[in-house]
């Protein structure tokens, strides 16, 4: 995977498969402490410590389908090249942490991807859970947030299909000016 988007996908669809219904999406770009942190917490079956030991081994896997499992450790390997490092809190029962740090500036840190796709194909994709995307940037003392909640929206679309294709518009115009106005403050 060449994009930070795209492990974060695979994480989440993790979480969805773990049983999670509320999964929370945190990418904070800190320019001023040169770092890049992203963030996935879910509700989820949690792991048991025996198994966040061993779940960054690409040749453990929960799943059947497959016998190897490469998205925590190329995720892993990726932000330890570029100075970082990944860390899981898992609770059976409770949930899942993956918390994954870059050097933001380091010369061979892949790009973010595209966040308002991303995140608009889980929601999209997994209408059932509960999904909260946070999006911070941190640049010469300026700090700004945009937060994506889908439950409200789905409160206020009342039966519409979040699939609607005006709904869909909308979304992804919604993802798309709050980010980019979040990210304003990198480039000032």
């Amino acid at each position: 995977m060449k994009e930070i988007a795209l492990h974060l996908l695979d994480l989440a669809e993790n979480s969805v498969s773990a049983g999670a219904k509320t999964v929370q999406i945190s990418i904070c770009e800190d320019q001023s402490a040169d770092l890049l942190t992203t963030c996935i917490e879910d509700d989820g079956r949690g792991m048991t410590p025996e198994m966040v030991k061993m779940v960054t081994d690409p040749f453990v896997t929960s799943r059947v389908t497959r016998k190897v499992g490469l998205g925590i450790p190329l995720f892993k390997a990726a932000a330890e090249e570029c100075g970082g490092g990944l860390e899981i809190q898992s609770t059976p029962a409770v949930g899942t942490r993956v918390e994954a740090r870059f050097q933001h500036s380091h010369i061979d840190r892949m790009p973010l991807g595209n966040l308002p796709t991303t995140v608009l194909g889980l929601s999209v994709a997994h209408p059932e859970i509960h999904w909260i995307f946070r999006y911070t940037a941190r640049a010469n003392g300026a700090e700004k947030t945009f937060e994506y909640d889908d439950q409200p929206i789905k409160e206020t679309l009342d039966g519409l299909p979040i699939t609607h294709p005006e709904v869909l518009a909308w979304l992804r115009g919604m993802l798309e000016e709050g980010i980019a106005a979040a990210q304003k403050i990198l480039n000032s």
